[in-house]
């Protein structure tokens, strides 16, 4: 049986490395195929290692340093290192047996420790269900769940545990939608709070996962009553915290433009939707008597007058993270220019 370790380092305008990698086999079995790696801006050279073999493993040492022990048993989970000092271990790579797998923890933990490691990120997915209960018993502990995994986490350290906590907010919309006859789309939810129920509302609901604010409102707004729109500008949000299960919430108000007239509504939901005129809607003795809707429902009109400007998206690339991601913001070159003609 062989040990072997091996780190990989490619250095021209990009940087490619691996680190950790632990297979333990006989040589002449061997597939390598690795499954952690960091590699920034460096997706052509990943297509190329992600097929390598164990006959192409001249390749490899060209870049690589390998040394091999002795040894009868994995000593540590194929896992990868993140940007804090932390490790993230590989699901697919988990051993299906669960002494096995308490045991290559305990010893990862360990060798994790000695190295200087803080935070172990350990997702188990749900055809290994039942490795959580030895997870826990090793000192991990929830850290958050989606469809089809379960995410644990262990802190290494003797001091506070510094890893950030699970997502702490959910985002609603809602859309402003009104047309040139001073007409504003409404609705009524068929279920919703009892101090809510008959009330004639802005189209709303919670945006999907990784969905844009205004593609979210826009989205919804065809959901539920039919209508096409298109996005102008995010007019205020509201922060409320402790709502459904105990989370926080953001709620963005989205004026929308309509594009078409004829409403279809959603019968799962809707009770009924309609044009109605716009001296009707300010009308309701709920915006009127609730001081967060009246604010709400000014402003949208304040903006359909032109006496108020709220945030439109400019989507750009940032250096943070390499990637595209939308900027909410005022008109900056509008301003830009008012200034200069003052």
């Amino acid at each position: 049986m062989a040990l072997i370790k091996a780190q990989i380092s490619y250095l021209e305008n990009r940087s490619l490395r691996m680190t950790h990698l632990y297979v333990s086999r006989k040589v002449e079995d061997l597939a390598f195929r690795p499954q952690c790696l960091n590699i920034p801006n460096g997706r052509p050279k990943l297509d190329s290692l992600l097929t390598i073999g164990y006959g192409n493993k001249r390749k490899m040492i060209d870049h690589a340093t390998l040394s091999t022990t002795q040894s009868t048993t994995v000593d540590s989970l194929d896992a990868c290192e993140d940007d804090y000092d932390g490790v993230i271990i590989n699901p697919q790579c988990l051993p299906t047996s669960a002494n096995a797998f308490a045991a290559i923890l305990r010893s990862s933990l360990s060798y994790w420790k000695l190295k200087g490691k803080k935070g172990v990120w350990l997702k188990i997915l749900e055809e290994q269900a039942e490795l959580v209960p030895i997870a826990l018993k090793e000192g991990f502990g929830y850290h958050h769940a989606d469809p089809g995994y379960v995410m644990l986490t262990y802190w290494i350290p003797e001091e506070p545990c510094m890893l950030p906590s699970t997502a702490t907010h959910q985002i609603g919309v809602g859309g402003f939608v009104i047309n040139d006859n001073r007409e504003v789309l409404v609705v009524k939810e068929k279920k919703c709070p009892l101090r809510c129920s008959g009330i004639w509302k802005l189209p709303t609901g919670f945006i999907n996962k990784s969905e844009e604010i205004f593609s979210g409102a826009v989205r919804e707004v065809k959901e539920e009553t039919g209508i096409e729109t298109t996005f102008l500008e995010v007019l205020a949000f509201r922060h409320a915290h402790r709502v459904t299960f105990e989370k926080s919430d953001l709620f963005f108000i989205c004026m929308l433009k309509p594009l078409t007239s004829e409403i279809t509504i959603d019968e799962r939901e809707i009770a009924a939707a309609k044009w109605m005129p716009l001296d009707e809607f300010l009308a309701q003795p709920y915006h009127q008597g609730d001081r967060m809707s009246k604010n709400v429902v000014d402003i949208c009109v304040s903006s359909y007058e032109n006496k108020y400007r709220g945030f439109t998206a400019l989507q750009m690339m940032s250096k943070l993270d390499d990637r595209l991601s939308y900027l909410y913001c005022g008109d900056l070159y509008k301003w830009q220019k008012c200034l200069a003609e003052k």
